[in-house]
């Protein structure tokens, strides 16, 4: 079953949305990308005579209910969007009269699910020097009481809707758990989860050749399982950012006082054989900009990649580095890019990220298919104008690297069961 052919006159729809939007400090939304994202989905079910349910999490509240995370700050921008005045459930466990008085074309927004332990199936409050069984038994209360919470979030609609590829890779109540009390007949993936998988599995399954991917980040250590995934994958794998060190140390060179981890300079050095052993050409930066501080306005010069003097540190790839990925990424059919080059944050050293950002969008220019995720990466792309010229900017970031790693994502699972 698809969102294109249900029929959802006088039905009332679950939808699990990604409304985890960042705030100020006065509740006022400050990118409501997310929500502009799911408004296919939720105008297609109103529309079509459905009874709109919305759930969503925000933030990581430790308590329930905590003001703070509220989502009562953003129901003025989610009617706006809609075109619907939308109502608002104060309780998301407390929501029974409130979703059975819908109409068709009618919307309620749930309280923050997070308010509830259940949603995350985590134990809260457990002491720090509880014992192993304490923590077992807590650990098996709370999943029992995590069945029940989706059970009876369940019971509120008679289909359900995932559209939060942000959190598909959380095994959470309202992600995956509930979902086992729908057939497959009434449970199916939102427009923007179906266009999510649809680019992961482009790119992961059946990718143009040559393949190309761009790694950046600061620590090899969150990339391992990424990159020994892509190393089966790719023709070509990029390697930008400051784990860039950990590789340049690990082969004998000298990176000052940059970003690296010494502990995985072993690791570093076997996955370029396993590059070479694999047939990947694994591309390192070969110049960078460097800085004497961590800082816009440090003094900054332009050396070899391997030769940093000390007290100095790697802040961005230079000039020599930007042509040489350029060439590598234009040349591609498939291209995905996470992670950026340098500190774009800073005007100073954002030079080779918008270098990397311009050679992924000349590539989808010249025909590559042109994956972006993550949040620096979607950032980047952002920030240098460019989201409109690559072919799809993923809303997905802890959801996108696991599936980039060949996971299998819980909220995805959960439909195609």
């Amino acid at each position: 079953m698809t969102i294109d052919n249900y029929n959802f006159k006088g039905k009332k729809a679950f939808v699990r949305v990604d409304f985890n939007v960042p705030v100020d400090e006065n509740f006022v939304i400050t990118d409501d990308t997310r929500i502009r994202a799911a408004m296919p989905t939720l105008k297609h079910i109103v529309e079509n005579g459905g009874r709109l349910i919305m759930a969503s999490h925000m933030g990581r509240p430790k308590k329930n209910p905590d003001p703070k995370y509220s989502l009562k700050c953003i129901l003025p921008r989610v009617s706006e969007l809609l075109g619907v005045e939308v109502k608002f459930a104060e309780d998301c466990n407390q929501a029974d009269e409130i979703c059975a008085s819908l109409k068709d074309g009618e919307a309620v927004l749930l309280e923050n699910l997070r308010f509830y332990a259940e949603e995350e199936g985590k134990p809260r409050g457990l002491a720090e020097d509880a014992s192993d069984e304490e923590k077992a038994a807590a650990k098996k209360a709370i999943k029992a009481a995590q069945k029940e919470f989706a059970k009876h979030l369940a019971s509120y609609a008679d289909c359900y809707v995932n559209d939060a590829f942000g959190t598909a890779h959380r095994a959470h109540a309202s992600t995956a758990v509930m979902a086992s009390s729908f057939d497959k007949d009434n449970k199916m993936f939102g427009f923007l989860m179906e266009k999510e998988v649809k680019a992961v599995e482009k790119v992961m399954a059946n990718p143009a050749r040559p393949f190309t991917a761009i790694m950046g980040g600061s620590k090899v250590s969150t990339k391992i399982e990424i990159i020994e995934n892509l190393l089966t994958k790719v023709d070509n794998l990029i390697i930008v950012g400051a784990m860039t060190y950990t590789f340049i140390k690990a082969q004998g060179g000298m990176i000052g006082d940059s970003l690296h981890e010494d502990d995985k300079m072993d690791l570093s050095l076997e996955l370029l054989k396993k590059a070479e052993k694999n047939g990947v050409k694994m591309y390192l930066p070969v110049d960078n900009v460097i800085a004497d501080k961590f800082d816009n306005n440090a003094h900054r010069q332009t050396t070899e990649i391997h030769n940093v003097p000390n007290g100095w540190i790697g802040m961005d790839i230079a000039e020599m580095s930007e042509r040489v990925f350029a060439d590598v990424i234009k040349s591609s059919k498939t291209v995905l890019w996470n992670g950026p080059a340098g500190v774009f944050e800073m005007e100073n050293f954002a030079h080779g990220s918008k270098a990397l950002a311009q050679a992924v969008a000349d590539a989808t220019q010249l025909g590559a298919y042109s994956l972006v995720g993550g949040g620096d990466s979607v950032a980047c792309i952002n920030k240098f104008g460019l989201a409109d010229k690559v072919s799809y900017v993923s809303t997905g970031g802890g959801a996108l690297l696991e599936a980039i790693e060949g996971k299998v994502l819980p909220g995805i699972a959960a439909i195609n069961d």
